[in-house]
């Protein structure tokens, strides 16, 4: 089967993901976000619900409910960061249901662009894990909530187990390692890059606020800068570069290391001894949705057991659905670096605490200068 007939799988439901870039890798082809270049053909009937999220999680394989229900698979656009998608948001850009994460949800609650969400409409909800739904900012008037959680998980380092030579444990320094200059990468949005930053240079979560903070965090980014390859949210190119050797380490998600895994190149999710990063992100419904009713629907849909068993298999992601970790035993999820309570994972890392609008626009500005040489 060559690309072109893989595609048309991927497209019908017929190919997971993971089988697709299984393709790829063992042929050594490089593509840029497998779903972001062929996923608009993916996109339904216009009175079906839009989905507005990552690259990756607009896939057959985590809306077999709404598929069955509907007929079609809702209508996809991917963003490659929370930011990007809620500066879009404000410009007038209308969807149904939205995919941020903890760290910025009470900034997109503040912009009165969502709705409290209904969890009596949700069939799944009865068995969502409520450490995931007592998030700081997520209550809303009338016993409702702003966002659903969805997904859970860490960011770290992956790395060749067969290139990198570790000095001692595992650590972040290893992400500023001048041994390995030119074969290091890194995430390219500053809702990760810059807390890792943070972890690096031993500032508290809840101090992250502060000058003195922000101008030691830039100064390890300033420090890293000259030693990395390629910033990217596009995860496939770090994937490709780790399984090619091109990079020894990079700085990655869980669901990285759980691919490459897969395919059999030696890597490891890294558990730094100053701990990861720990995130939880999750679905909010636009004010003005135009398919209400079907906006309930994809996240019923992403909030399923059988979503859950593909989110946590393939992706090496925690899902909300509790019901979804049974067919795992406790140490096939501590090799993908969860649990099945989530607190266990998300307090023995650095949990991202949510920051002001003013914050963000200036941590994003300095990296931006930081990542072009500045």
């Amino acid at each position: 089967m060559d690309v072109v007939d893989q595609l048309g799988s991927v497209r019908e439901g017929k190919l997971s993901r993971r089988a697709f870039t299984r393709g790829l890798l063992s042929a050594g082809v490089a593509m840029a976000t497998v779903p972001a270049g062929t996923r608009r053909a993916m996109a339904a009937a216009e009175d079906q619900a839009s989905y507005f999220t990552w690259g990756g999680y607009d896939i057959p394989e985590l809306f077999v409910p709404y598929q069955e229900k509907h007929g079609e698979l809702p209508n996809f656009s991917i963003f490659g960061g929370s930011e990007e998608a809620l500066t879009k948001m404000r410009g007038g850009f209308v969807v149904d249901v939205s995919h941020p994460c903890n760290s910025g949800m009470p900034r997109w609650v503040k912009t009165g662009l969502f709705q409290p969400i209904d969890t009596s409409r949700l069939s799944n909800w009865p068995d969502v894990i409520p450490e995931l739904v007592d998030l700081p900012g997520n209550q809303a008037d009338g016993g409702k909530i702003w966002m659903t959680p969805f997904d859970w998980g860490q960011t770290s380092v992956t790395y060749r187990t067969d290139l990198f030579e570790l000095e001692g444990d595992e650590s972040w320094d290893m992400l500023w390692d001048k041994r390995y200059t030119g074969r290091l990468g890194s995430l390219a949005s500053g809702g990760d890059a810059w807390w890792c930053g943070a972890i690096k240079a031993g500032v508290p979560m809840s101090d992250i606020a502060t000058d003195e903070a922000f101008e030691k965090i830039a100064a390890v980014m300033r420090e890293q800068r000259p030693l990395i390859r390629v910033y990217t949210d596009d995860t496939t190119t770090l994937e490709q570069a780790l399984s090619s050797g091109e990079m020894a380490a990079a700085m990655t998600w869980n669901s990285s290391a759980t691919l490459l895994q897969s395919e059999g190149v030696p890597v490891k999710f890294a558990n730094p001894k100053e701990g990861a990063l720990t995130w939880v992100c999750g679905l909010m419904v636009h004010k003005d949705a135009p398919n209400l009713d079907r906006a309930y629907d994809v996240i019923d849909s992403l909030l399923s057991v059988d979503s859950g068993k593909f989110m946590i298999n393939d992706y090496g992601y925690g899902h909300s659905n509790a019901k979804s970790f049974n067919e795992f035993d406790a140490e096939t999820l501590a090799n993908l670096g969860l649990s099945k309570n989530p607190a266990d994972v998300l307090e023995a890392g650095h949990f991202q605490i949510p920051q002001s609008q003013e914050w963000e626009t200036r941590m994003n500005e300095t990296f931006e200068q930081i990542k072009a040489g500045f």
